[in-house]
């Protein structure tokens, strides 16, 4: 048997002789799809890893085999595209590492990144880039020849950088400050769920203390109230008590301890079930989901504490079953997509719906978007993603999603986050940290993700934030992940350090758990 590689560009009309026979067959290759007519000759034909190419196997030797690919009009250039990648988290490590695996990916660009992200070989970081000056960015697009811009923190896409790269014909993997406000304003999602019919919690939206306070003693306690706005992942106060929830209208619009961001609250009945994240791409038009994945919100283990931006996350999550994953792409993504499109303004980018599996009832409902990859599960679906990157997020920037499929590696991913002690609340920054080479030596699946560091005079890494690190494996299955990442956990010398150490609990509970050190 013998083998072959055809790289096709764009759309090629490919004829291939056999030069003892008239058997002949005509293929059509376009963008992600091919089409095939019999040839008795040829037995299989299969994908492989380079881009747009693929393998044919011949019972025959291929030296009886002449081939030529004719250019169809439109078909795009062989040039790799340059990205630039904005943001400087550990999600971003993980968008600058897997578009670093994305063979039509060229070079790529961190803005403005962070220590380990440069240290790792994953991306050039860019530290004097002001991301928040849209002027600045699309300058060193065009000095550059950036061909893919990817905005990963929600600050930049509210602020309209996105609006401005497009307007400077510059592609953008990322929704419109319009499109934002699904995260930017939680009563704007509200809104847009009522007229669309779109399953989530009952809730009211007050700018007025008492009337907030009235409704509160009418529902009753558990009981959500939540900030209008942006407000870096706290603006969400679960309360436990009528008490708790006055407190919470109070500090947010009395004491405006979020800002503007808390002049408004949404108060929000209180869900009982199982979260979890679910992920799709969108073109304006049409959606593809990702994989599942499941995060861990509070800082304690047993999912105790105040909330946290993520402590640590698993993909595949079992509780997303394919029916529920059917489902949610039916009842909510899907109509979410349609409804922005109708209402003239078209979603580009990644929808990250935050569901609850309600315990009484078994079915989704959303609790929250946000308009970007979620960190920390980019970290475990950017380590599983097999398909190029790169290509699959240009398809969405062109309105070209529904020819294309991904492929994700088989087996399970987690990631545990390593954090500052005392977050979520304040922290010493500076604390050393030590033996992370060792720690991704445990197995050639482990990745230590970095989202707050930086190195001091002496070359060592250094915590320069509340969440640090995302220490990520790969398993056959998630028991195998779990045990390899915190092998490499264990390696990691920082004491001023800690991280939850039942992550995944709810998918492996007869699993013992590490101890404390």
């Amino acid at each position: 048997m013998t083998f072959t590689t055809l790289s096709l560009n764009g759309a090629v009309n490919l004829r291939l002789h056999h030069t003892n026979t008239a058997h002949h067959s005509l293929l059509h290759y376009s963008k992600s799809r091919l089409f095939q007519f019999p040839l008795r000759s040829i037995s299989a034909i299969r994908f492989c890893n380079l881009p747009n190419s693929f393998h044919i196997n011949s019972p025959r030797s291929i030296s009886n085999f002449s081939c030529f690919a004719i250019k169809a009009e439109g078909s795009i250039s062989e040039e790799r595209v340059v990205v630039l990648v904005i943001g400087g988290g550990g999600r971003e490590h993980a968008l600058c590492h897997a578009m670093k695996r994305s063979s039509s990916c060229d070079t790529v660009f961190c803005a403005p990144g962070n220590a380990g992200i440069s240290n790792s070989g994953d991306a050039t970081c860019i530290s004097n880039l002001d991301i928040a000056d849209s002027a600045a960015v699309i300058s060193f697009c065009r000095k550059w020849n950036v061909g893919l811009v990817v905005v990963g923190p929600e600050a930049p896409l509210v602020s309209g950088l996105v609006n401005d790269l497009t307007e400077a014909a510059i592609p953008a993997f990322g929704p419109t400050s319009e499109a934002a406000a699904l995260e930017g304003s939680k009563n704007f999602m509200k809104s847009l769920c009522d007229k669309y019919k779109i399953p989530t919690a009952k809730y009211q939206t007050f700018t007025d203390p008492a009337a907030a306070k009235h409704y509160i003693k009418e529902q009753g306690a558990p009981i959500v109230i939540k900030a209008d706005g942006l407000a870096a992942g706290k603006g969400v106060i679960v309360a436990t008590t009528i008490e708790e929830a006055y407190k919470a209208v109070d500090s947010m619009l009395v004491e405006a301890v979020f800002g503007s961001a808390g002049c408004r609250v949404i108060v929000e009945e209180f869900l009982e079930g199982e979260e979890a994240s679910f992920f799709a791409l969108v073109d304006g038009e049409n959606a593809i989901p990702l994989e599942s994945a499941q995060d861990h919100k509070r800082v304690g283990d047993g999912d105790t504490g105040p909330n946290t931006g993520g402590m640590g996350a698993y993909s595949p999550a079992p509780v997303l079953t394919k029916e529920l994953q059917d489902l949610v792409m039916k009842s909510i993504i899907l109509p979410t997509v349609k409804g922005m499109s109708a209402e003239g303004c078209k979603f580009v980018g990644v929808l990250y719906a935050g569901l609850m599996i309600e315990k009484k009832s078994g079915l989704p409902k959303l609790i929250e978007y946000n308009v970007r990859f979620g960190d920390p599960e980019c970290q475990v679906l950017m380590v599983r993603l097999e398909s190029d990157l790169a290509q699959v997020l240009l398809a969405a920037c062109r309105g070209e999603l529904s020819e294309v499929s991904l492929s994700w590696s088989s087996g399970s991913a987690m990631v545990v986050v390593m954090a500052s002690k005392g977050y979520p609340g304040s922290y010493e920054k500076g604390t050393v940290i030590q033996n992370l080479e060792e720690a991704e030596h445990v197995a050639p699946s482990v990745k230590v993700f970095h989202a707050g560091t930086a190195l001091d005079m002496e070359g060592n890494f250094v915590a320069t934030g509340g969440r640090v690190l995302g220490v990520t494996a790969q398993g056959k299955d998630l028991e195998e992940a779990r045990d390899r990442a915190y092998q490499a956990v264990e390696q990691i010398n920082w004491p001023g350090g800690f991280y939850r150490r039942d992550i995944g609990w709810r998918a492996l509970p007869h699993k013992q758990f590490v101890t404390k050190r």
